[in-house]
């Protein structure tokens, strides 16, 4: 056989199975039609080139596909990066970064500017239109300062740390972010609020993305980490959990260390009314379309009952 005819004949499998993937993602799309799937985008990919141009590209195929995306961005290497070139110390308790006033001008800096507007120039540089706000904006993000307990590791006390500007969410006025959607405009939002004092906090994007997911009503809430989802003792990925599994999980030792909150953050989200929420390795190519339009998904699913 000539050698151009074997090219057209590889070349016409290679299209015939792209068209059977695009088939089998049908009922998928079907399925988040009209739906609204809130992306908390952090973690190392986020400075990776080539996978924030595939996330960008990734978070256009969902708007086109009729799926109403909502991005929530972390910031958290690249606001070290910066404390440290301007030579501020910076320190954590409990997993969260201590946040005086000097640090809080940085997080702001970054997170409202130098971060979302990259974010936004992404998407818009693969044909879709972005806008880059804030909780700020519109007062999408009311908060209080956050006390937070953490405990000595010699004593094993508890005590209550001074964690300066750090927010959590006391309510959440959506209106801002549904104008948005409700366009052919894609939220791009910075994990920012402002409490009865005026001031500006900071708030932990996962915590952030799960208040925004709850007042939406969403029909998921994929977070983006630099983990592949929760390991069973073996090693292996856990694909789905329910509530009940994932306290089991905990309670044995399944689930430790840091990835204790993150789980306990993603309960009390679905406890408020999100279908489910999955914990996805960020760094893995086209992670949210792998998540939401094929059969298996990409990382760990936890929902109130097994879901489909």
């Amino acid at each position: 056989m000539p050698k151009d005819d074997k090219k057209k004949l590889k070349d016409k499998g290679q299209a015939s199975a792209e068209a059977a993937i695009l088939s089998k993602a049908l009922p998928y799309m079907q399925r988040y039609d009209q739906t609204t799937v809130v992306v908390k985008y952090g973690g190392h990919a986020m400075g990776d080139p080539e996978l924030a141009k595939g996330f960008a590209r990734d978070i256009v195929l969902l708007k086109q596909s009729g799926v109403n995306p909502v991005v929530v961005h972390g910031g958290g290497p690249q606001i070290g990066q910066l404390l440290e070139k301007m030579g501020i110390k910076s320190e954590f308790q409990g997993g969260l970064r201590v946040t005086d006033r000097d640090t809080m001008e940085v997080v702001e800096m970054v997170l409202a500017g130098s971060i979302n507007k990259q974010i936004v120039a992404n998407i818009n540089a693969q044909g879709g239109k972005a806008v880059g706000i804030s909780g700020k904006d519109a007062n999408l993000m009311g908060v209080r300062k956050l006390k937070k307990q953490v405990s000595n590791p010699d004593s094993n006390i508890m005590k209550v740390v001074d964690l300066g500007f750090v927010g959590e969410p006391t309510r959440v006025d959506p209106e801002i972010v549904e104008v948005i959607i409700g366009s052919d405009l894609i939220p791009v939002v910075a994990p920012l609020g402002v409490g009865e004092d005026g001031q500006t906090y900071n708030v932990n994007a996962d915590t952030f993305a799960g208040a925004v997911a709850t007042e939406l009503g969403a029909r998921r809430l994929l977070l983006l980490t630099d983990v592949e989802g929760v390991l069973d003792k073996q090693g292996e990925l856990i694909q789905r959990l329910t509530i009940e599994d994932a306290h089991a999980l905990i309670k044995d030792g399944t689930i430790s260390d840091g990835m204790i909150p993150k789980i306990e953050s993603c309960i009390s989200v679905v406890q408020n009314g999100v279908e489910a929420v999955v914990i996805i390795n960020g760094r893995t190519p086209h992670a949210v379309l792998l998540e939401l339009f094929t059969e298996h998904g990409a990382g760990t699913m936890l929902s109130a009952a097994q879901t489909t």
